[in-house]
């Protein structure tokens, strides 16, 4: 079993650890032999003319891929089943039933209020976990770091690590003050990519884990996966290198897998996880209402969602379709559907749950990923991906995608669950959604509305606390940050009442 699973994740770790001499030649011969009755001999061109150091670490690498199975999962990936009309499409989609859903914006203050206490209960208990998808580099916004370094330009200079390692930080505060405890404990487990990882652990070194512990922030690594032509050969980076990609957000699970981050949770006792994205600037790490609203409905996978901003609005939704919870693409629906307006509300669309990547997963269903992570799809990327020729060693820089990379996506988990098992939560696109996807001056999804998002959020917070904010004009400077180490949510902010606030400022302590 563990070496099936170790065809399947190939961890660029794999490749630091390489030979020190040279294959034995009976070892090269059976490895080749592999390859070539794969079709894809071609990855050992230059392997005669490399130095010892390169043949070992080429041999290293291709030792770890099992090429009959990236055949065959390019294979399926590049001929996926026949997917129904956009017509058909509307037929079989539906609303996730009430009972699987709840919403900030309606619910009960009870309700919310309930979920909440549970949620720090739970915190308190020890039982709940963070696992951050932090795999990205800010290659689009200019930067060559991992995405969790970068700093949007508020007033504080925080990176986003530091934000949310603050968040963690206010909850563990907020469970010990209830429960009159000390050393409350929510582990951070941080999944990089092979590119981030050094960088990610050097930056959390640097700035002491923001206060968490090194013991209870633990790194661990996504696969990878070998770039593949548009001819179905595997393509080689350099003379010495497979070219290769990460699995995609969907390789959290064979991750968790490989890893050791399962063994820790459990001997930690953890029983909720919450799982983000790290370019989400307002996500509330470890949410007590969230974990609290999973617990209650005492499901195995729970996902927030923001409402659709329009029928217009590029986003994937979280809904059944051929009644399993799914998520069905924005292109994958026609306009009727699209517009459709829900018949209990005529003033709201019908399919309006827009997936912000944000979930909540029961450890008893993470000791269940051996049983179907072999299940989950893989999906074609195209891109243009630099390579090696291996007709002539030439290095081949396309001006067109050339090749695919591979990957999954985290929500192909969610038809495998019965329906009874799955729940959705709709919360505030602006208290909680504000994802880093573009360059500055972009005007969407780029750090100036990060910034401008996260400092709407502290005048609101401010205002409702009673306090006045008022803006420096000649400056063109509005909003003021809260720190997470002051509140979490809005709360504990009393003290602000009848003050007034000079904008732009930051409030780190009280």
């Amino acid at each position: 079993m563990n070496t099936i699973m170790e065809r399947l994740h190939l961890s660029s770790k794999d490749e630091e650890s390489v030979l020190v001499k040279e294959p034995k030649d009976e070892d090269l011969k059976k490895l080749q032999e592999q390859y070539d009755r794969a079709n894809q001999g071609h990855v050992f061109a230059f392997y005669d003319e490399l130095d010892v150091k390169d043949k070992a670490a080429l041999f290293n690498q291709l030792s770890t891929i099992d090429p009959d199975h990236i055949n065959a999962i390019t294979e399926k990936a590049l001929h996926p089943p026949k997917q129904p009309s956009a017509d058909e499409i509307a037929n079989i989609l539906k609303p996730l039933p009430e009972s699987a859903v709840a919403s900030i914006l309606d619910s009960k203050v009870e309700d919310i209020e309930s979920w909440y206490s549970s949620g720090i209960d739970l915190v308190a208990e020890g039982k709940v976990a963070v696992v951050l998808m932090a795999g990205g580099q800010g290659t689009r916004l200019g930067s060559s770091e991992p995405k969790g370094c970068f700093n949007i330009g508020l007033p504080s200079g925080k990176s986003l690590f530091q934000i949310q390692a603050e968040r963690i930080w206010k909850v563990q505060q907020l469970a010990e003050k209830k429960h009159g405890k000390k050393n409350v404990v929510i582990p951070w487990y941080i999944m990089t990519s092979g590119p981030t990882r050094s960088a990610t652990e050097k930056f959390l070194q640097e700035h002491d884990y923001f206060g968490l512990g090194k013991d209870n922030v633990v790194i661990f690594e996504q696969g990878v996966l070998p770039c593949i032509s548009n001819e179905g050969k595997i393509l080689l980076e350099t003379k010495a290198k497979v070219a290769v990609a990460p699995d995609g957000n969907g390789g959290i699970y064979q991750a968790l897998l490989m890893s050791s981050v399962r063994t820790d949770m459990r001997k930690r006792g953890i029983e909720h996880i919450h799982t983000y994205c790290v370019d989400n600037c307002l996500v509330k790490v470890a949410d007590p209402v969230f974990i609290g609203f999973a617990a209650s409905k005492d499901v195995d996978i729970a996902t927030k969602v923001v409402r659709k901003r329009s029928a217009k609005e590029a986003v994937g939704l979280i809904l059944l379709k051929n009644g399993k919870p799914d998520v069905v693409e924005y292109s994958e629906i026609d306009e009727a559907t699209a517009e459709a307006k829900d018949p209990k509300q005529s003033d709201v669309l019908k399919f309006r749950a827009a997936n912000i990547v944000n979930h909540y997963y029961s450890f008893r269903f993470f000791e269940t990923i051996e049983e179907w992570v072999h299940q989950l799809p893989h999906h074609v990327a195209r891109k243009k991906i630099p390579h090696i020729n291996t007709d002539n060693g030439e290095t081949v820089k396309p001006e067109k995608p050339n090749g695919i990379k591979l990957e999954q996506f985290v929500f192909d988990v969610f038809p495998m669950l019965e329906l009874e098992k799955f729940a959705s939560l709709e919360v505030k696109r602006e208290d909680e959604f504000s994802p880093l996807k573009n360059a500055k001056g972009t005007g969407e999804d780029d750090p100036d509305t990060s910034k401008k998002d996260i400092l709407d959020q502290g005048t609101r917070w401010i205002e409702s606390a009673g306090g006045t904010v008022v803006s420096e004009e000649e400056i063109g400077a509005t909003g003021v940050e809260v720190s997470p180490l002051i509140s979490y949510g809005g709360e504990g902010l009393e003290f602000l009442k009848g003050e007034e606030i000079k904008a732009p400022a930051v409030l780190e302590r009280e």
